[in-house]
This record gives structure tokens, sequence and C-alpha cells, in this order.
């Protein structure tokens, strides 16, 4: 994960510049990294928001730089024109941070042939989410069945990636919240299984007990995508979960 925006919460993962976004990703990928992931925009609770210009400051000179690395690159953004702009300068994934809520972004994931990540969110951007009301896994296996019928009219629905959301959401809650609201959904993602599409989780990084837990839950579900800020540690974590006596 490199963060081109400067109000990260995980400010190991902030980059201003090719020389320092080619130092974070090659360290990524070195330590069990397979792709890479880039944002110019945050989505958490201290995070302002950027102008289109601003945003695409931030990351213009970068996805050249990444794309040369060869392998997988996503760009993080709720703007159609920031992600139109960033496959034409390298970018491989849509990571569609506006869960697709843009008629422009249906039509340009209708139109790339790329993979697209596509997060479970309710309200309209990241920075002014609705809250979950009922079982949250309920709530949300009926909203990907909305977005999902609405990807197979524009003919793309073999191409998403499913993100619970946990990234960013919910929003403003105490961690104790946040902590079940994740222990639940992770140990629920069977029910995302039923759509027989890939898994995208953002991963914990933070390190105390209760996001070890979490981590370990998640590894324990074979999720198939993982966006982590230190990828050692996770690979550690998989490793052990894997190997653990039955």
């Amino acid at each position: 994960m490199c963060n081109a925006s400067p109000d990260s919460l995980n400010t190991d993962s902030i980059v201003t510049d090719p020389a320092s976004a080619l130092a974070r990703a090659t360290r990524l990928l070195a330590d069990g990294a397979d792709a890479i992931d880039l944002g110019g925009q945050g989505s958490t609770h201290i995070a302002t928001q950027a102008t289109l210009e601003e945003e695409w400051s931030r990351v213009a000179t970068l996805i050249p730089a990444l794309a040369a690395l060869a392998v997988p690159l996503s760009v993080d953004t709720w703007s159609p024109e920031i992600m139109r702009r960033s496959l034409d300068a390298g970018a491989t994934v849509m990571n569609a941070a506006d869960a697709l809520r843009h008629d422009a972004m249906w039509e340009l994931a209708a139109q790339r042939e790329v993979p697209v990540v596509l997060p479970f969110m309710l309200g309209a951007d990241p920075l002014h989410l609705e809250h979950v009301h009922g079982d949250a896994v309920d709530v949300m296996v009926e909203w990907f069945e909305a977005k999902l019928a609405r990807a197979t009219v524009y003919g793309i629905r073999q191409r998403i990636i499913l993100d619970p959301g946990t990234g960013f959401a919910p929003l403003g809650w105490e961690w104790e919240s946040r902590y079940h609201y994740q222990k639940h959904i992770y140990s629920s993602l069977d029910r995302l299984r039923a759509f027989d599409l890939p898994i995208y989780i953002a991963l914990p990084w933070k390190v105390t007990d209760q996001h070890e837990e979490l981590l370990h839950i998640v590894m324990s579900q074979n999720v198939d995508y993982g966006r982590a800020h230190y990828p050692a540690h996770v690979r550690k974590v998989e490793h052990a979960v894997r190997h653990q006596p039955t």
C-alpha cells in the first residue's frame, strides 16, 4: 500500500514523489506483496477532500514509476476522471472507492478490460457514510446482489472483486464497536463466497491482540486479495494459520 495522501493514518505508507514511491513499493514487494495499491485521497475520519487536480497532482508522476515495476497496480479513487487518467498512465486495476456510484465509473469499467475492486459502502462517499442497520452481513449481501445485477448489464460481473469495505467503515465508531463489526464480517465471509467472485480485504495493520485476532480470522478464510501495510507480517501470520495443527 502506497498513500500519496498526506493525511494517511499509517505514516509509513506515505509517498510524495517517484523516488519515495519506488522505495516503498520495492520494500513491499521484497516483503511478500504481489501488487501495489496507490491512493491520492484519504478516506479516514481525519481526511480532507482534495480537488480533482490536487488528487491528480499527488499520483500523476507516481503511476508511471510504479507501473515500470511490472506488477499489478491499482489506483484507489472515487473520481471517474482520476481513474481514467490513472489507467491511461499505467494502472492495471480499478479500485473503485466510489463503490461504482457514478455512471461514468461504470462506463469506464465497461470500456477497460481490467479487474474492478468494488467496496461495500452506504452513503455518498467514504467521507460521508451511512451506518448499517440490522445484520451487517445481510445488508452487505443484499447490496452486492443489486450492484452485481447492474454489473451484469454492463458486462463486467466476471471482473468484479468484492471488498466488504472495512478499510474505511464504519466511520466515526469507537474501536471496540469497529472491532466487533469487523469480527462479524470476517467470520462470515462464506456468505460472500456465494457470489463466486474474489474477495479483497483491507487487512488490519496495528499490532494489538484484537487486530491480530482479526488478521488471523481473515487469513483462515483464505481470501483472494489483501491490502497490507506490512506484508511480511501478513505472510508470517498466513504461514502460521495454514500450518497450524489440525
